[in-house]
């Protein structure tokens, strides 16, 4: 009989992480692979959209958890999650990525269960406690069976955190799978004409953590700092509806539009967003996958937070730590060509699905 495998799908960046280790699953004939989608991100444009995109069926399950508060979220998610392993498909074993609630709340649930659970993306850390995100990454860590990582820092803080070597694996980079998997589609969408942009002649902007936009002196200052920026250089902003609501509440949405060098869009789906970064001169962003993608394409990455759990992306790779005071600043830096080019990482070669396939193999056998 067939392996049971689950993959857990929760927000955005979960869709791109889990498509390709699907692909590389689904061929398979020692192992039945599903898709459960727990309904945390549920606008379609940051989730049906990005399944298509991705070529991914529809879930196999729906969980259509929603919003709601932290607690809500992870509760909602584990009792539905534990309804399906107890009476509907109990997997062999499950695979949770990144850093979301519905990681840590499915591997407690498959935990409790005594099913085997790897987190893919494993020993990521910011240092920063006050993020949601790194609570996630701390819970997870603490109770999987396999943790498979991207780089050598990761690996380090799982062995310092006390964990034993033979459940550290490093696997790579699989975001850089989804990035070679869709690569034809990307280059044929040529997302920047159809906003009217030039290749190079561009910058990208994302924000949505709630550290920079649920503050709103601190939101008015990043948003002040993009409209000065974008007499510089043309800025396209895909606006986070998190980022939308508050910007709209604080009176600034308004603003936002008026100002012909500043583009507001809703968040697109993966190739077309890719072909927009692909294509452009700089990316300013609070993102975590961006960070690695824009190292991946060699783009300056100017990331406003005070850290990041992808240090890699800094020591070897295009990305920069950036104070919203800085902004300005290291724009000018970019556009007078005064930033690092990056590296690629070791394992980021778009091969991290094929070697999971082969580890999850291994171990069934």
């Amino acid at each position: 009989m067939p392996k049971n495998i689950h993959l857990i799908a929760a927000a955005r960046p979960n869709f791109m992480k889990i498509a390709p280790l699907y692909h590389a699953l689904s061929n398979q004939d020692w192992c039945k692979v599903s898709i459960i989608h727990t309904g945390q991100h549920y606008d379609a444009n940051m989730s049906d959209d990005i399944f298509a995109d991705l070529m991914l069926p529809e879930p196999h399950f729906h969980l259509g958890v929603g919003g709601g508060t932290h607690a809500q979220q992870v509760g909602k998610v584990m009792m539905a999650y534990e309804d399906i392993c107890m009476n509907v498909e109990r997997p062999d074993l499950l695979v949770v990525v990144g850093d979301v609630n519905s990681t840590a709340a499915c591997a407690q649930v498959a935990a409790k269960l005594h099913i085997k659970v790897a987190h893919l993306e494993a020993g990521l850390r910011s240092g920063d406690r006050l993020m949601p995100e790194e609570i996630n990454r701390l819970v997870t860590d603490a109770i999987c069976d396999y943790l498979w990582t991207p780089s050598p820092d990761a690996d380090e803080n799982l062995k310092n955190e006390g964990h034993p070597d033979e459940r550290i694996v490093r696997v790579g980079n699989i975001m850089m799978d989804s990035y070679e998997l869709l690569s034809d589609k990307i280059d044929a969408e040529n997302a920047p004409a159809k906003y009217g942009l030039t290749e190079g002649e561009y910058g990208v902007v994302t924000l949505h953590r709630p550290s920079n936009v649920d503050n709103p002196e601190l939101l008015k200052i990043l948003m002040d700092g993009l409209i000065a920026n974008s007499k510089k250089l043309k800025l396209i902003f895909a606006v986070h509806p998190r980022t939308k609501n508050n910007l709209v509440e604080n009176g600034m949405w308004d603003q936002m539009q008026s100002h012909e060098n500043l583009i507001l869009i809703e968040p697109v789906s993966y190739a077309p967003f890719m072909s927009l970064v692909k294509s452009a001169k700089l990316i300013i962003t609070d993102s975590g996958g961006i960070q690695e993608e824009t190292t991946y394409l060699d783009i300056p990455c100017l990331t406003l937070r005070d850290n990041t759990e992808r240090p890699i992306t800094i020591s070897e790779g295009t990305n920069r730590l950036v104070k919203p005071n800085e902004l300005s600043k290291c724009v000018d830096d970019v556009l007078v060509g005064n930033w690092t080019h990056g590296t690629k990482p070791e394992l980021w070669d778009g091969k991290t699905s094929e070697r999971i396939r082969d580890i999850i193999k291994e171990l069934f056998n």
